[in-house]
């Protein structure tokens, strides 16, 4: 069986979209040169008529999201949550379980941490088939260099690893916004952003996907790279059940997982309604009545 598509795509296939867009754009300038103000062409959008583009774009259509111009019954929108951020003594990370097509909830109880190694662990935002095969694959090379090495991998390795699989792919409509977290023998608990572009971002605190400006709002408020796990983890389920109750692409149940030296663990699973309506309801009741008496 062939497998050289997973090494070199653009050889496998015959294709390089990056080259034959540096020929477009070479030929653009050679005809802007040589028109002048009169003649000077006038760029359109592509209608419903047009021949589609080979190369897979995000435009907007309708108020629906195209992930490839070729087939216009690739649609969908994404949607979720997920944080993770660094705190003392290990990695937390937590996400919800709504998968969501356009205005479809397809599921709601997606696992959106997905386990690599022991200590290493990855999450889920962009296309739920997209993230889950390749860190799936990312799990793969991960044990492989295990053996060979016959030492775990180093989590900036493994995010370099799935950082350099999905830039051979760009230009192919991948869809993955992913955060790889885990626990170094050496360096201690480390977290990195990786997206479909090849992006790959070194951080203490992340927060990817529709909710995340939500999650933002509440983690920049009481983050403390020095506070303790079960601060951290009620953190990080506050921050989750505040974005699934503002974004409606999110919801579900909260899953909150901790990375320390000895692996990763999950330390929480419960519905977002069930906090809403008890312990957060609670709390703010009492703080209502505390108010009341102060007036």
């Amino acid at each position: 069986m062939d497998l050289s598509f997973f090494t070199d795509p653009h050889a496998h296939f015959e294709t390089n979209s990056r080259k034959e867009l540096a020929k477009k754009d070479a030929k653009l300038l050679m005809q802007l040169a040589q028109s002048s103000v009169t003649n000077f062409p006038v760029l359109k959008t592509p209608g419903i008529t047009s021949k589609a583009s080979a190369f897979p774009s995000l435009t907007s259509k309708g108020g629906q999201r195209y992930v490839s111009e070729a087939n216009e019954n690739i649609k969908f929108s994404h949607g979720t949550t997920t944080l993770a951020f660094v705190f003392q003594g290990g990695v937390l990370v937590a996400a919800d379980s709504r998968a969501s097509m356009g205005s479809y909830i397809g599921s709601g109880t997606v696992k959106k941490i997905i386990p690599i190694h022991k200590h290493l662990i990855g999450t889920m935002a962009g296309g739920a088939a997209d993230c889950s095969f390749w860190e799936r694959n990312l799990a793969l090379q991960c044990h492989l260099h295990e053996l060979r090495e016959g030492s775990r991998i180093s989590v900036a390795a493994a995010s370099k690893l799935l950082g350099n699989t999905v830039f051979q792919y760009r230009g192919y409509g991948l869809s993955m916004g992913t955060m790889i977290a885990g626990y170094d023998e050496s360096k201690g608990p480390q977290l990195f952003y990786v997206d479909s572009d090849g992006t790959r971002l070194k951080g203490n605190l992340f927060s990817v996907g529709s909710g995340a400006t939500y999650a933002y709002g509440i983690l920049d408020s009481a983050y403390d790279p020095g506070m303790d796990e079960k601060t951290a983890i009620e953190l990080g389920k506050r921050a989750i059940y505040h974005a699934t109750h503002r974004d409606a692409y999110s919801g579900g149940t909260i899953n909150v997982f901790v990375i320390r030296d000895t692996g990763y663990i999950q330390l929480y699973k419960g519905d977002m309604n069930e906090l809403h309506y008890g312990q957060y309801a609670e709390e703010k009741a009492a703080e209502e009545a505390k108010d009341m008496k102060v007036a």
